[in-house]
Parts: structure tokens; C-alpha cells; sequence
């Protein structure tokens, strides 16, 4: 059991040396840093607060509960459209890729396959048979 944990723990340092996460950790500052988009997060995190409190009212009121989530789509679309958003989505998006193929290859070999069977560029999906399973699905 020891021999494993200091693998996964040289995993875990390799993994941390990877392009991926490294852009991932860059991109998670910038959004950080990101004064304008932080002012735009907030602003829907309030909006969605609001939008919470009319529609648990005895009463809600249906008007402002619509003009609510029309502001919220509006200030959603200023946050996806912000170019540091953007930049976030994607280096999460590849680093999270990476991760599926790293769990994919855990769960092949914690199945009794070869781990050297693996392929990044096969299509993985779930058959529904649990038995033959390689960590395909989602």
C-alpha cells in the first residue's frame, strides 16, 4: 500500500508539472485578477440571490422574477464573452481531459485490463455493461 500512495504522489507531482494544469493555474489567476469580470460575477451571483428570494416570497411577483433572469442571461453572456472567461473555459476544458484519460487508465487496470490497452483517441462511452467497463463513462 505504501509503494502505491508514493506513486500516486509522483503522479500528483507530475501531473502539477503538466502543461495543462499549468495553464489551467495561470488562466484561474488571471480570472482571479480580473477586476472587471469579478465585478461581473458578482453582480450575477446578487442577481441569482434576488432572483431566489422573489421566487420564495408567498407571492412571488412573475414580472420581476422575469426581468431577473433576462439580467442574469444579459450579465452570463458579459461573463462568457470576457476574453480571460474564455481562456479559463478552455485550459479547463484541456485539463480536464487529461485528468478523464489519468482516471480512465486507474479504472481500466482497478478492472484487471492492461493499462497499455488505453486509447486517447478512442471514443469511450458506456454500453450499459458494467462488466466490461474501462471507466468509459461520464
Amino acid at each position: 500500500m505504501e509503494h502505491l500512495m508514493e506513486l500516486a504522489k509522483s503522479l500528483g507531482k507530475e501531473i502539477q508539472k503538466d502543461e495543462r494544469y499549468l495553464a489551467f493555474r495561470k488562466a484561474s489567476a488571471d480570472n482571479d485578477n480580473d477586476k472587471e469580470l469579478q465585478n461581473l460575477i458578482g453582480q450575477f451571483n446578487l442577481k441569482r440571490l434576488d432572483l431566489g428570494n422573489e421566487e420564495d416570497k408567498p407571492t412571488p411577483d412573475a414580472a420581476r422574477i422575469d426581468a431577473l433572469n433576462h439580467e442574469m442571461q444579459a450579465i452570463y453572456k458579459d461573463i462568457m464573452g470576457n476574453p480571460n472567461m474564455r481562456a479559463y473555459q478552455a485550459a479547463r476544458a484541456e485539463f480536464e481531459q487529461m485528468l478523464d484519460a489519468v482516471n480512465r487508465i486507474i479504472a481500466m487496470s482497478a478492472a484487471g485490463q492492461n493499462p497499455d490497452d488505453y486509447d486517447p483517441t478512442a471514443e469511450h462511452s458506456c454500453s450499459g455493461n458494467c462488466a466490461s467497463c474501462g471507466g468509459g463513462c461520464h
